[in-house]
């Protein structure tokens, strides 16, 4: 596909002449009179470049440029200045132009200059295409589920996800931590800033804090440069502390800092390093009742809990299990190049009526493995052992039923494998399939 250039001057012959000289190296042309009339060409078409004179009819191409780059921040701009109103050229510079030509004298570099701002327009398109591809992943409306619950915490998190407050999301392991934080970042105004997560439970002590906070050259042995810790990496943008109630209490004292100062010390460094981060903390405690205990800071649990939102165990919204299921269902079918299986009711009420020590998380993994294992639609017997079956089950009496069960745990220790089902059965193979079909297995 062409690239589009926009002229944009209201003597017609100099639109013709740069007309003639940009459609010869391949360019599409588009012309307009004046500001009114070239805005109208914006909103209509895709253009990559727009070359504008200075001196236009209704306005000037200095305070064009600026209203152009800020509604159609991927356009490029080339301001057309006489030779007396250079410094026109420079101002527009400023307001986001890149380059201005002088008329009569640049006409060498036209062609050159359009092809690198065109090169620049495009760059800037696939940056903007992967940051609102990144926005629509993680949009508050990604997050799935209906239920009062998931609702309610989506609903603070669109509020408090504008401000800089301090987040601390809390909940069990599982209901999606990192992606509420992800969602809250996308959604303030420093989503064009980095995103940076950190697992305070899975670092010892001294390597977090030089992740976090960085090291100077000789601070401890194998210290051989400065290094940028995490909270530097993340500077104007957000850094998401997950299990922070695993955090070394000592850290803690240095994480308060940050908070109250927006500065720290890297580790061996005599002078401090300020940043601009918003914190956003996730934990599984209750950091309440870990402060009581020694366990964790009293001052740094009311920074952090300013805006506190409960995420909901997926036992807490088990309206949701279905739209999860279902989900987690087409993803991995399409991830395996599979048909997406349908629900047998079994299957779908076992799902609900199973406790959920690993939420999210653990229905994902067992969607998975029952979409590896279906044959057609996803069956009792493609569930983990027992996973339908528990203790908690309402005991079973009627023989049918108890022989079905049966059948489905041979088969999910078998991996489907009728052939030895059978045998471990003792039954014939024929027997089986007349069983399986009778109870409405296959």
């Amino acid at each position: 596909m062409k690239a589009t250039v926009l002229i944009i001057d209201d003597e017609a012959k100099l639109r013709g002449l740069l007309s003639r000289i940009i459609s010869l190296e391949g360019f599409q042309v588009l012309e307009a009179g004046d500001i009114k009339t070239g805005m109208k060409v914006l909103e209509k078409s895709e253009v990559q470049v727009v070359l504008s004179d200075v001196k236009l009819p209704d306005g000037n191409g200095v305070d064009l440029t600026r209203e152009i780059k800020t509604k159609y921040p991927c356009i490029e701009v080339i301001v057309l200045t006489a030779f007396g109103t250079i410094t026109d050229g420079v101002t527009a510079i400023k307001n986001g132009a890149f380059d201005y030509l002088v008329k009569g004298d640049d006409n060498e570099r036209i062609i050159p200059l359009l092809n690198k701002a065109l090169e620049k327009a495009q760059m800037q398109f696939r940056i903007y295409q992967l940051e609102k591809k990144v926005a629509d992943k993680y949009s508050f409306s990604n997050i799935l589920g209906n239920s009062k619950a998931i609702q309610q915490a989506k609903d603070l998190a669109a509020k408090v996800a504008s401000t800089d407050t301090t987040v601390l999301l809390l909940g069990e392991t599982g209901t999606g931590k990192e992606v509420f934080a992800q969602s809250i970042h996308e959604a303030s105004n420093r989503r064009y800033k980095p995103f940076v997560a950190v697992n305070c439970s899975a670092l010892g002590k001294e390597i977090l804090e030089s992740e976090l906070f960085g090291h100077k050259a000789g601070a401890f042995t194998g210290a051989i440069k400065d290094k940028r810790g995490l909270l530097e990496e993340a500077n104007e943008g957000t850094i998401f502390l997950d299990e922070i109630g695993e955090m070394n209490i000592d850290l803690q004292a240095k994480l308060l800092r940050v908070i109250e100062t927006s500065e720290f010390y890297r580790v061996g460094d005599a002078k401090t390093t300020k940043v601009n981060v918003r914190i956003i903390a996730a934990t599984n405690r209750n950091l309440r009742e870990e402060s009581e205990k020694g366990n964790f800071r009293l001052d740094l649990f009311y920074r952090l809990s300013v805006f506190q939102i409960h995420l909901p165990s997926l036992n807490e919204r088990v309206d949701d299990i279905e739209i999860l299921a279902h989900y987690f269902t087409r993803l991995f079918a399409e991830k395996m190049n599979k048909p997406v299986p349908p629900m047998g009711a079994d299957f779908l009420a076992a799902l609900k009526k199973h406790h959920w020590k690993g939420n999210t998380r653990e229905l994902k993994n067992v969607i998975e493995r029952s979409v590896i294992l279906s044959e057609g639609t996803l069956q009792l017997a493609s569930l983990p052992f027992d996973f339908s079956h528990s203790t908690s089950s309402p005991f079973v009496y009627e023989l049918e039923e108890v022989e079905k069960q049966h059948i489905q745990k041979v088969l999910q220790l078998t991996h489907g494998n009728k052939t030895e089902a059978a045998q471990r059965m003792n039954i014939a193979l024929a027997t089986l399939y007349r069983k399986l079909k009778d109870y409405k297995l296959e």
